[in-house]
């Protein structure tokens, strides 16, 4: 059995087209029975006119009256080639009129009828109605229809006229309605088809028309610079995993193969083993990270979002890292403003400010301080952490934010720090920026406040 295909385009063109026949045809029929149905509509009203004007004569007058006046209306010059009169008795001889003899006694009387009637020597149809009066005298008044039949006759074939153009501007169109669809999806599917077989840098190509098909080609393509930036970044990512896996798993097997093949003092055994719970305990972490970055940047994490006062994240964060700060010599000080309430996670929040003071820490120099702030105003929440260290130069500051990137390739840690602050703050749908303080760092991070963020996956937040 044949299966024909009708793409969408092809049916939408169809059905285009079809409704502008469907409108041609309902306007023109409206406008023929709206022209010639007037038409046809006055003459009824006059013939009926007419034929009670001459009954209201007879009524009042003789015969010869009623003759003189139908005379006096066929030559006043108004309508007098279409006008049609007869009076016949009632022994069938004609009194007056304009037509020949009536013959036909089976006319209807009393309604007005189409006749064939001869006038002059010409047949034609005349609309007429018949009168009989008590005498039998028998009234005939009518019209010659042939100029309405012309001019019905001319709108008819001016309807057709217009129909057959309207049927041919469809046609003509739908086929250009469905080649410019089929153009604009054909584009579509072919940059698809491309990046399916591996070309990724291919995009859509709009007209500027910012039309629906260049609104979502652009959308596309906005989709398409997203999915090549993190294909890149898997590569990436994926080169530096295998990069710092390697390397602790390549020390791991160097001490063990050199304890195994040397002295098997239990000594340097203990050491070996401790050496290798250390690495592994390295490796576990940053897979950890890792795994942390990937669950933030797929929004997984969302689901127990709820209404955050950062102060309740600031001073435990600080009272954590309050011993680790003396032993540098490093003040911490803390200022929260008002209510800075966000919607988010609290252990998330807490871990992006860890990984902050880590890094201060880190570069801080000794005997210097670190200020964090939490602050609020109508939309946004501000969360500042203000070191006194070396600072991070402008043209580095993007590239720190990137996973395993490191200012100095020989400091400790694996360049995943500000990764996971970077995907924890987007993931409560704010920013990071990264400035100077003269002298030091500042990391300055807004989040929406609770009141204008949307509640994720339509959670009911609690109350913070």
């Amino acid at each position: 059995m044949i299966k024909f295909r009708y793409p969408v385009a092809l049916r939408l063109a169809l059905i285009c087209g079809g409704l502008v026949i469907a409108a041609t045809v309902l306007l023109s029929t409206v406008f023929y029975f709206g022209t010639v149905g007037i038409l046809d509509r006055k003459a009824d009203r006059k013939i009926l006119a007419t034929t009670q004007r001459l009954v209201d004569i007879a009524a009042h007058n003789d015969w010869p009256t009623v003759s003189k006046q139908i005379e006096q209306d066929l030559g006043d010059g108004v309508d007098s080639d279409s006008e049609i009169y007869l009076v016949r008795d009632a022994n069938g001889r004609a009194i007056a009129g304009n037509i020949s003899d009536w013959t036909d006694a089976t006319a209807p009387v009393g309604q007005i009828i189409d006749h064939l009637i001869v006038r002059k020597g010409r047949s034609f149809v005349a609309r007429l109605l018949l009168h009989r009066f008590a005498d039998g005298t028998l009234l005939v008044v009518g019209r010659d229809m042939s100029d309405l039949a012309e001019i019905g006759g001319l709108i008819a074939a001016a309807i057709w006229a217009g129909g057959l153009l309207a049927l041919l501007l469809s046609i003509g169109g739908t086929v250009l309605f469905h080649r410019k669809i089929e153009n604009r999806i054909g584009a579509i599917r072919h940059t698809a088809r491309d990046i399916q077989f591996g070309n990724l840098s291919r995009r859509i190509k709009t007209s500027g028309e910012t039309d629906e098909f260049d609104r979502l080609g652009a959308d596309v393509n906005n989709m398409l610079d997203r999915i090549e930036t993190l294909m890149d970044g898997v590569r990436n990512v994926s080169n530096m995993v295998a990069h710092n896996v390697r390397t602790p798993l390549g020390r791991i097997r160097g001490r063990l193969e050199e304890v195994l093949h040397g002295s098997s003092d239990s000594r340097a055994l203990e050491t070996a083993g401790t050496y290798a719970i250390e690495q592994i305990d390295g490796l576990i972490v940053l897979l950890d990270k890792l795994l942390q970055i990937s669950e933030a940047e797929s929004g997984t994490r969302r689901q127990p979002f709820a209404l955050v006062n950062l102060s309740d994240v600031v001073t435990p964060m600080l009272d954590l890292y309050d011993a680790a700060a003396d032993a540098q010599g490093i003040a911490l000080l803390a200022h929260v403003e008002g209510a800075p309430v966000v919607l988010g996670d609290k252990d998330l929040l807490a871990c992006i400010l860890a990984n902050l003071l880590d890094n201060a820490l880190k570069y801080a120099s000794n005997s210097a301080m670190i200020e964090v702030r939490a602050t609020h105003d109508a939309q946004t929440v501000t969360l500042v952490v203000q070191d006194r260290g070396p600072g991070i130069p402008v043209v580095e500051r993007e590239k720190v934010l990137r996973r395993f990137y490191r200012l100095n390739s020989g400091s400790q840690g694996n360049g995943l720090g500000l990764s996971i602050v970077t995907a924890l703050t987007t993931l409560h749908g704010g920013a990071v920026f990264l400035e100077d303080a003269e002298p030091g760092l500042r990391v300055r991070i807004t989040l929406p406040m609770a009141a204008a963020a949307t509640l994720p996956n339509g959670n009911v937040p609690g109350t913070p």
